[in-house]
């Protein structure tokens, strides 16, 4: 038996449309992604620096997001193994929540590094 239906381009997509759909719907810390995403892309567009930069800075805003979904899926996929505590599912919950904070830390560290180069201080 098997629990995947048979792939098409067109399902696909919904099925990842559906999913962009819930995880906005019911996770709070992804709905602060996407405005950390509008505001950063309009600061970056908003800068008087190349536009090389400016898509470097924008497309770096995406890492977090890609971040704040693998954490969902993970807490939902523990969520549907246990609800009791375990010490395993609370360190897949800890290792999603430590994806976000590092994409997060390399978020800034590109935004850090792409201005400095862009203002030519280093």
């Amino acid at each position: 038996m098997h629990n995947k239906p048979k792939y098409t381009l067109f399902k696909n997509t919904t099925y990842a449309l559906a999913g962009l759909v819930d995880v906005t719907k019911h996770e709070p810390s992804f709905k602060l992604q996407i405005l950390l995403f509008v505001v950063g892309v309009t600061v970056a567009w908003i800068l008087p620096i190349e536009i090389g930069y400016k898509f470097v800075l924008s497309i770096s805003l995406l890492i977090p997001i890609m971040a704040e979904i693998t954490n969902s899926a993970i807490e939902r996929v523990v969520d549907l193994v246990t609800q009791d505590y375990h010490i395993l599912a609370k360190q897949a919950k800890d290792a999603g929540a430590a994806l976000v904070f590092v994409s997060l830390m390399t978020l800034g560290a590109i935004w850090i590094a792409t201005l400095a180069l862009a203002f030519e201080l280093v």
